[in-house]
């Protein structure tokens, strides 16, 4: 998932772009499945004679409904939340219609760590704690794909800006 570079500064660069791990999706899917199993049979289930095409409508609409609340909300979330570190700054952004985003300086940042547990390991990711100076202290990305490789990276380049001579830009000025 590449960031878009109109919204990187003058020698900016991207050191790592991810989203959540796709595992975050698996329960909306099987509830996805769950309801449609359901909505069909309680719709061959109740013989409701000449009202059956207004029954079978109630029961779709019923299940479209919380399709679109507890299925296509978490989709669209995944879809539209990622988390960017650059060589400046870590990146949180999220939304489709209405935007939030969250950023925060590397020179802020105080240390990454990572959590792996046993289902996180099982899929490959983690959670990703960046704490940083602010009031809240740290921020939990959870379900991070390759969490280890993450903070790796983002390890080297707060390593790399905590460095004398660490603030000239690329070109070497």
């Amino acid at each position: 998932m590449a960031f878009p570079s109109r919204l990187l500064i003058d020698g900016e660069h991207v050191v790592v772009s991810t989203r959540t791990h796709v595992k975050a999706l698996l329960v909306p899917a099987l509830l996805l499945i769950v309801l449609a199993a359901a909505a069909g049979f309680l719709s061959a289930l109740v013989d409701a004679g000449s009202a059956q095409p207004l029954v079978d409508v109630v029961i779709w609409g019923l299940a479209l409904l919380v399709a679109l609340w507890w299925v296509v909300k978490p989709f669209m979330r995944w879809m539209t939340t990622s988390y960017t570190f650059t060589n400046r700054r870590f990146i949180k952004r999220s939304g489709f219609i209405a935007m939030q985003g969250r950023t925060i300086p590397l020179n802020r940042i105080s240390g990454v760590d990572f959590d792996i547990g046993i289902v996180d390991r099982v899929f490959g990711c983690g959670t990703l704690v960046v704490s940083d100076a602010s009031e809240t202290g740290q921020v939990l990305l959870h379900d991070i794909p390759q969490v280890e490789r993450v903070q790796m990276l983002v390890a080297e380049e707060l390593h790399r800006l905590s460095e004398p001579g660490a603030l000239r830009t690329d070109d070497g000025s």
